[in-house]
């Protein structure tokens, strides 16, 4: 994890450090418990006397915790002990994405998404999102986890592992995929590129730790090797109807590629990978290179006129688009069917982990809830609220917002709803608000 341990917040649960670290019986958790305990023992001072939390001058920075459960953040605040035992402190610096700092001095505001700390705006989140939509937009996505599979066994193990037919990708061709755990739960979603010697795997950063420990528990004879090289390669985004226009005008001459199709070139001296999206930012293109050419890669797609776009209005796109997010609407809770990913399923592949569940629900088309779009008559309700049927509660927000459409702001939101009520058209309420149901993208 490469944290540091320098702004503090109280910490009195010991099991926090596995249910929401995710450090389970690894030397890491080890080494945390046993700083822990020398923080009990009296306060942690600099060489002047001073708490090292304040040594740096950022005692006013607030440490971000990512809440398992539900996807969302959290602000810790200081409080005051009553003994030195008592005040068992925490944190990690978050990680940030290579661009943060430059994206800052060019007026971005940072904040936290997908495990990152990155832009959540460069001003205009509206405009932002109306570029994603009409033109295109440019976003950070340097914070992406990235693992790399190689080894004979690679594409057998990994086909055994994941939800989605990886066995016969094309070379230089990806597809999205859903980790489940025996039960069928969904423990993580990824996409896997077949490049030849290898497979890569990439993830939000947020769960690159999870899933390179699943991999790795379940290679046991396999000649499979996972490597993290998250920090050593980076990625920047392009989403929107010109996003191929952008790209190629910034000087990456791509030919015509199909979703989820990647291309090596070289650029400027620059050994780059240019891939097309698949789908669920409309037409989208991300590239990659090594971290030290971030800025250089960033300045040429602004100046190929992509507005540079944060956080707020790609997760307002999101939301639109009707896609889910891990930790969000797909969590332990659900089961793939009932995400609507139908697109990370294949039924003919052979058997994986969670298979037979899966399966199980398609052959006897057992589904009692799914994802479902919301049009709401009011204020973004907050994550979990209940969705209120005829008589009874039916489902539950994860996702909404107030988001600028056309001039117009307008509530949306993604949840679940009992099957027999996921009908678009279908009357319910929401925090007291009239809300009606809707197929997923949004028609706007």
């Amino acid at each position: 994890m490469g944290a540091k341990y320098k702004h503090f917040v109280p910490l009195a649960i010991d099991s926090y450090l596995t249910s929401e670290l995710h450090l389970h019986g690894t030397m890491e958790l080890k080494l945390f418990r046993h700083f822990l305990a020398m923080v009990a023992e009296g306060p942690l001072l600099g060489a002047e006397g001073k708490s090292a939390a304040t040594e740096d001058g950022e005692q006013e920075r607030s440490c971000a915790i990512r809440a398992s459960s539900k996807g969302g953040n959290r602000t810790p605040q200081r409080q005051r002990s009553a003994s030195p035992a008592s005040d068992i402190i925490k944190c990690l610096d978050m990680k940030k994405t290579a661009l943060l700092d430059k994206s800052i001095a060019s007026g971005g505001v940072a904040g936290e998404y997908t495990g990152v700390e990155t832009v959540a705006s460069f001003g205009d989140s509206a405009s932002e999102l109306e570029a994603l939509r009409k033109t295109a937009g440019v976003f950070d996505l340097s914070g992406r986890g990235m693992l790399v599979l190689s080894g004979e066994d690679r594409v057998r193990w990994l086909n055994g592992m994941v939800t989605n037919n990886t066995r016969d990708l094309d070379v230089n061709h990806g597809n999205y995929s859903l980790l489940l755990n025996a039960q069928g739960r969904i423990q993580g979603d990824l996409v896997a590129y077949n490049r030849g010697d290898y497979i890569l795997v990439t993830t939000e950063a947020g769960q690159v730790e999870k899933i390179k420990g699943i991999f790795d528990k379940y290679i046991i004879m396999d000649d499979v090797e996972v490597a993290d090289v998250s920090e050593k390669l980076t990625a920047v985004g392009v989403a929107g109807p010109k996003s191929r226009e952008i790209v190629v005008k910034a000087g990456f001459g791509i030919p015509e590629l199909v979703p989820g199709e990647v291309v090596d070139l070289q650029w400027n001296g620059i050994g780059a990978t240019v891939a097309r999206g698949l789908g669920d930012r409309g037409e989208s293109y991300e590239v990659w290179f090594a971290s030290e050419n971030a800025a250089a890669v960033w300045d040429a797609l602004v100046m190929a006129e992509a507005k540079p776009v944060g956080f707020v209005a790609l997760e307002w796109l999101r939301i639109l688009n009707g896609i889910p997010r891990y930790g969000v609407e797909l969590t332990e809770r659900y089961l793939p069917q009932e995400t609507g990913q139908d697109r990370a399923l294949h039924f003919a592949k052979g058997c994986y982990i969670g298979q037979e569940i899966v399966e199980r629900i398609r052959s006897r088309a057992l589904l009692h809830r799914g994802l479902a779009g919301f049009e709401i008559e009011g204020p973004a309700p907050a994550t979990g609220s209940p969705v209120i049927g005829p008589e009874k509660q039916v489902g539950e927000i994860t996702s909404s917002a107030s988001i600028p459409v056309d001039g117009t702001n307008r509530t949306f939101g993604l949840g679940y709803i009992r099957t027999e009520l996921g009908v678009p058209g279908t009357q319910v309420k929401i925090q007291e608000a009239n809300a009606r149901v809707s197929a997923l993208p949004f028609q706007l």
